[in-house]
């Protein structure tokens, strides 16, 4: 069975990856920081991380992300992707969606070179930019990933959200060059309050995930 929530990878102190905690689901974002300002250095090689612990700085790759998850033996493996904030301007955002595309691309390279039983979704982005999402589903299907996750913006609000999936679920629904679409799981990214929830499953999504619950109870008993 799959459990569900994201693996929180950190530095050692000897400045290796360290595997943490007991998720079979991985999920590795580059995430906007406090006032909008993102704590990484973006690049497209990958990620510069600067550690809480001592302050070096370190790099994540789409490669060494999928290794990483490999090693604790993730169900389901989430590419690095980039998490853009609601408000950005909109030729970032493409020029993020594209680097994203590019990084999923290298990540799905990097699995099936051992796949191991383990599987492997995309991360649809696009923001609330319909004309991205659709490029962004469009693309992404066209690759042999195992199920469809759906990150990125995804609304300030429950009601942007639901208006979101309404929209673009029909979509995980069509076949379009020989790839039926409506055979692949659908999961949800970073959602968790009951109303979403419901709203997101009647809508056609198969699972979700959040992560607050885990940083909760790590802070709880660790």
């Amino acid at each position: 069975s799959l459990a569900y929530g994201s693996v929180h990878e950190e530095l050692s102190t000897g400045g290796e990856l360290k595997k943490r905690g007991g998720d079979k689901k991985g999920s590795l974002h580059v995430t906007g920081g406090k006032g909008g300002k993102p704590p990484v250095k973006v690049t497209e090689e990958g990620a510069i991380f600067r550690s809480y612990r001592d302050g070096k700085s370190f790099l994540l790759t789409p490669e060494s992300t999928v290794q990483a998850q490999k090693s604790f033996g993730a169900d389901i493996i989430i590419p690095l992707d980039e998490l853009p904030p609601y408000h950005i301007d909109r030729n970032v955002l493409i020029n993020s969606v594209e680097r994203t595309h590019r990084w999923e691309a290298r990540s799905l390279k990097e699995h099936l070179k051992d796949v191991k039983e383990q599987a492997m979704y995309c991360v649809i982005h696009g923001g609330l930019d319909r004309e991205l999402r659709k490029k962004s589903v469009d693309y992404l299907t066209s690759l042999p990933f195992d199920g469809y996750a759906i990150g990125g913006s995804l609304g300030k609000n429950s009601k942007e959200l639901l208006e979101l999936l309404e929209w673009m679920m029909p979509m995980l629904n069509e076949e379009k060059d020989g790839v039926n679409r409506r055979n692949k799981p659908r999961h949800l990214l970073g959602i968790a309050d009951e109303p979403s929830i419901l709203g997101a499953v009647t809508r056609g999504i198969d699972t979700l995930d959040v992560s607050i619950m885990v940083q909760w109870m790590n802070c709880l008993f660790f």
